[in-house]
């Protein structure tokens, strides 16, 4: 047993001093004073950092096939009037949406950016008795309004009962309404006197559309949209002047909910327009993000880069359309961000790291002092001898 033990005491790699050997200085004591603060320190900046979460990222190819993907914005237009700003949108699988109104606000603003009135999207319903009757008479009381489509109607029994009906019937017969004051439902909800009233007005027009998740685009015009020999046009409803200006300012654009730490690249850009009409286009292009909270939550969303070009109407040779298009494509690379707690162990390592490299660090140095003093003073001495 004896002889264990003194193998054992062979393996010692700290073998002890005698305290009657050591010897203790002024410069060892300042070094190990400021070299246990330095280990403090260190050690409580390492402590912050295991508490904090650290976030990975990975880059994998999108095998998702199909679903849909939300579109939120909130735009300001300093001189369009809302009634006249309409929303549509298109993917390339062929799908249309024009004039969207499910989900989307409106607020009136005057030329200052104080907010006169929100509302709904949508110009509302006939308001003044004795409304003109499809077949030609006005309404009696014994009678249930059905108003006339003014030859837009695709079957007999079809009825317009608002201004907007009559536009939604003439958009989809590929018609463009240029004179509102021959439409009996626009003159009794004073449509041409309610754009005039918001004459010099601008519009807020915020909310969320969701479309097919393939490329595509979505645009803010000033009309409403319809299609003609494969053509996208718009009626201009003959009210707006020659001059169309479409400054505005993205106050928010995204695709999918936020994700933390991600600040969308056109939030708060804002766009003056210095020549009369044109058309500006943002191409952006939607990478798919996975985001997982340390708690296990997951966010599906996305993040997109973008680039923009604005075509006046002297340099466009096509005359497009004023307004502000937003076209989109989808990257096949998915982007997953995972937050996660360092390791105890990294951080034990991290902590054994510290001490010992500082402990050898200080102890170098006052080795170099200690040797250094001690050849100083012999050479004194000799020097004294001498």
């Amino acid at each position: 047993m004896d002889k264990m033990y003194n193998r054992l005491r062979n393996l010692d790699a700290y073998p002890k001093i005698n305290e009657d050997f050591y010897s203790r200085t002024l410069s060892g004591g300042v070094i190990t004073l400021v070299s246990s603060i330095f280990i403090a320190l260190l050690f409580l900046s390492e402590f912050r950092l295991y508490l904090h979460t650290v976030t990975d990222s990975k880059l994998v190819v999108d095998t998702s096939r199909g679903g849909k993907l939300r579109i939120n914005f909130d735009v300001t237009f300093p001189s369009v009037p809302c009634t006249l700003l309409s929303v549509d949108a298109m993917d390339i699988s062929g799908e249309r949406h024009m004039d969207i109104r499910h989900d989307i606000f409106k607020k009136r603003i005057d030329s200052h950016g104080n907010v006169i009135e929100t509302r709904q999207d949508g110009i509302g319903a006939p308001t003044i008795e004795k409304p003109l009757q499809k077949h030609g008479g006005r309404l009696e009381h014994n009678e249930t309004y059905c108003g006339s489509c003014f030859g837009a109607e695709t079957s007999d029994e079809e009825c317009c009962n608002s201004c907007e009906e009559v536009r939604e019937a003439y958009r989809k017969r590929g018609w463009g309404m240029t004179n509102t004051d021959l439409i009996d439902q626009c003159k009794r909800e004073g449509f041409v006197q309610k754009v005039k009233e918001e004459e010099g007005e601008g519009c807020n027009i915020h909310g969320s559309l969701e479309v097919n998740k393939v490329a595509g685009n979505f645009h803010f015009a000033p009309g409403k949209s319809f299609h003609q020999t494969n053509m996208h046009l718009l009626d201009l409803l003959a009210l707006q002047s020659e001059s169309c200006n479409i400054s505005h300012k993205i106050n928010k654009l995204s695709f999918g909910d936020s994700i933390p730490g991600i600040v969308n690249p056109l939030d708060g850009v804002e766009w003056v327009q210095i020549r009369p009409n044109g058309v500006y286009q943002y191409f952006l292009k939607v990478v798919p993000t996975i985001y997982t909270n340390i708690k296990g939550h997951t966010i599906q969303s996305n993040q997109f880069s973008v680039t923009e070009h604005y075509k006046s109407s002297e340099e466009d040779q096509y005359r497009s359309l004023p307004g502000i298009f937003f076209f989109y494509d989808l990257s096949p690379i998915k982007v997953t961000f995972t937050e996660e707690h360092a390791s105890f162990l990294h951080f034990l390592t991290h902590i054994c790291a510290i001490v010992g490299g500082v402990f050898t660090v200080a102890g170098i140095v006052d080795s170099f002092i200690y040797h250094g003093q001690k050849a100083i003073r012999k050479k004194m001495e000799i020097g004294k001898l001498g």
